[in-house]
């Protein structure tokens, strides 16, 4: 195996690991695995009280302000909630997020309810979406659902804007995020309806498909009746050569940024893995970024240096990492919800060949996969791009209609 195919295993399964939290120290003073990124947002993310018992409850809201809001919503709030920590399946933590009402007056039983899980952002806290504010894209998106009569309620994720360091691409703290986000609209009386739909990008399309297969276990009351999922990260071994073979490795790569966040993850899980050690001194001060540096902000400071996988890591991780890869992925493809999988053809991200590998796998387990290729959208434009066909999908998941899905005639090539 390959040096570069290594570094994407432990940087990118890992990425999906939801086992016990292993803080490790660095070389470097400072760097603590268990707080990289903490610190730069306000008191409201710091609840200083005792934590309900309880998961899914308010803890407290405020408005939002006008970087954070969007347009056309009748009320922009920012929550913070109690919510079981993912990492190790034990204990209270408190998570943020943001509740974004229609205008009018909400129908009999409430607006319906969209989940929205939101894509790569960085591990710091600053970069949480319901304080730095939404790419203008993810603020068009959400604003053609508002306007559509659909209920927003977005997490930020356990450990983006509160304390704790944010766990990027676990599937179970998404997960749980994501639920008891519901939970605590629903239980604090806002006009939401019973019915969810998730809906969310690249990282945030595994947090939904995860959701939705941690939710039999984790929240049964909840009924959801959908998930769209676009550009969806999948790493199974078909998958990852599909990734591998996207990104020469002696090649300025933008992507690199994904790696960087996902290695602080396994310095969480991994007893004895140190992150600095595999990665060469020259890339060091990019890959250290992840501190207090949103992923839009890394990925430009890769592109101008014109970083490549050859380049950024010394040595492959060692096999201590393969330990973590059992706790990786989704819990269980036989998904109830109905899935709208919406993939760009031009996707270097999560490439077509990795979401048709999702879909196969999903299919056979027994899901109801609505999958849609856009030959020539890549893994951004696929979000806007496939609103013509996922809001159909949606009126019908939330109406109670039946949908057939195209498992039997894929839309993917051989």
């Amino acid at each position: 195996m390959s040096h570069r195919v290594i570094v994407l295993l432990a940087a990118m399964l890992l990425g999906l690991a939801g086992c016990q939290s292993v803080p490790q120290g660095n070389p470097d003073d400072g760097w603590n695995s268990a707080t990289l990124g903490d610190g730069g947002t306000p008191e409201f993310y710091s609840y200083s009280g005792a934590l309900p018992d309880d998961p899914g409850l308010l803890l407290r809201q405020e408005e939002l302000g006008e970087r954070q809001s969007i347009p056309g919503a009748a009320r922009n709030l920012r929550l913070l909630y109690s919510s079981t920590d993912g990492l190790d399946g034990q204990g209270i933590v408190a998570v943020s997020g943001a509740l974004f009402l229609p205008e009018g007056e909400p129908p009999e039983g409430g607006w319906p309810l969209m989940a929205w899980t939101h894509g790569t952002v960085g591990i710091a806290d600053i970069c949480a979406p319901s304080w730095d504010g939404r790419q203008q894209q993810d603020m068009d998106y959400l604003a053609f659902w508002l306007g559509q009569g659909f209920a927003v309620v977005a997490s930020d994720y356990q450990g983006l804007g509160t304390p704790g360091t944010h766990p990027y691409l676990a599937t179970r703290p998404e997960a749980y995020s994501n639920l008891d986000a519901v939970r605590a609209v629903r239980s604090a009386g806002f006009p939401v309806a019973d019915k969810v739909v998730l809906i969310g990008q690249s990282q945030g399309a595994g947090a939904a498909v995860a959701t939705a297969s941690y939710a039999s276990s984790y929240a049964p009351e909840i009924d959801i009746r959908g998930v769209v999922a676009t550009g969806v990260p999948y790493f199974s071994p078909e998958g990852l050569v599909a990734l591998n073979e996207s990104r020469p490795p002696d090649q300025p790569d933008p992507l690199l940024g994904y790696n960087f966040l996902a290695m602080t993850l396994a310095e969480q899980i991994v007893p004895g893995f140190v992150m600095r050690e595999h990665i060469a001194e020259d890339a060091w001060p990019i890959a250290r970024l992840v501190t207090d540096t949103c992923y839009k902000d890394i990925k430009a400071r890769v592109e101008a240096e014109g970083l490549t996988y050859n380049r950024a890591f010394n040595q492959p991780v060692t096999d201590v990492l393969s330990a973590a890869f059992g706790q990786m992925g989704f819990p269980d493809l036989a998904i109830r919800a109905p899935i709208f999988l919406g993939t760009g053809g031009r996707d270097r991200d999560t490439p077509a060949r990795m979401q048709a590998a999702f879909m196969r796998d999903a299919c056979t387990a027994g899901s109801t996969v609505e999958a849609h290729l856009y030959p020539e959208l890549d893994h951004r434009q696929v979000v806007p791009g496939s609103t013509g066909d996922s809001l159909p999908f949606v009126q019908a998941a939330f109406g109670g209609q039946k949908i057939e899905g195209n498992c039997q005639a894929p839309p993917f090539a051989d």
